[in-house]
Formats: C-alpha cells, sequence, structure tokens
C-alpha cells in the first residue's frame, strides 16, 4: 500500500502510521475470521499465522509487513513524481490500462468518473 500523507499538529507520523496499521489488521482479521461465506480464509487466516510464526513471536496473525518506508515530499515536483509513480503500479502490472480505470486507486478522483476513495485532491495531476 503506498499513501501520501500528512502528520498535522502535535501528531507524529510514526504514530498514525502504527494506529492505522493496527486497527485496519485487527477490523480485516475479524471480518476475515467471522464471515462465512468467506471462502478464502481457510487459507489466507493460516498464511498470516505462518507469516507471525517467522517474524514475530507476540502477535497470532501477521497481516501487514513490518515496518514502512517513508519518503520525504519536499517539493511539489517530488510529491507529483511520488503519487504518478503510485498511480502508475497497477499500469505497470498489467492490471488496467489507464491508472484511472483502477478501482481502488484515487486517480479516478482527478476525472469525471469520480473515485471510490474520499480524498482532498491536489491542484493538478
Amino acid at each position: 500500500m503506498h499513501l501520501v500523507v500528512r502528520a498535522a499538529g502535535e501528531f507524529l507520523l510514526s504514530d498514525i502510521t502504527r494506529d492505522f496499521k493496527k486497527f485496519t489488521a485487527l477490523t480485516l482479521l475479524k471480518q476475515i475470521a467471522a464471515n462465512k461465506k468467506e471462502s478464502r480464509k481457510e487459507w489466507l487466516l493460516p498464511c498470516f499465522e505462518l507469516k507471525t510464526k517467522r517474524l514475530s513471536k507476540n502477535e497470532k496473525h501477521q497481516f501487514w509487513q513490518k515496518g514502512n518506508h517513508p519518503i520525504m515530499l519536499y517539493s511539489p515536483d517530488v510529491m507529483w513524481q511520488k503519487i504518478r509513480y503510485i498511480y502508475l503500479n497497477p499500469v505497470r502490472a498489467g492490471i488496467v490500462g489507464k491508472a484511472e480505470d483502477y478501482a481502488f486507486s484515487s486517480a479516478s478522483n482527478y476525472d469525471e468518473k469520480g473515485g471510490l476513495i474520499d480524498v482532498i485532491l491536489m491542484d493538478e495531476f
């Protein structure tokens, strides 16, 4: 997952990232386990357990990779370079032909179709 985020006020980006990963992991793992119609849970949950045994001794399931790789966006040019890189990942992977066609990207928020994700739009795309 790639995100462009900013910590505001007294909040630290490392704390926001930690809390985001913890909340989403717990929420998604509970939903996977509780959903009787989820056909993939029989192999998904053991995969998360196996990762835990290899990487950590304190958790039952390892959902997210350990660590993160923040990049300082010190200018508008660098910010747009990184946003374009993120948007083109599904295109490079052959999932879609155009960045805005990937349903789980905010790239479509910049055209008339709109997107699934509510975002604060940057000045240009």
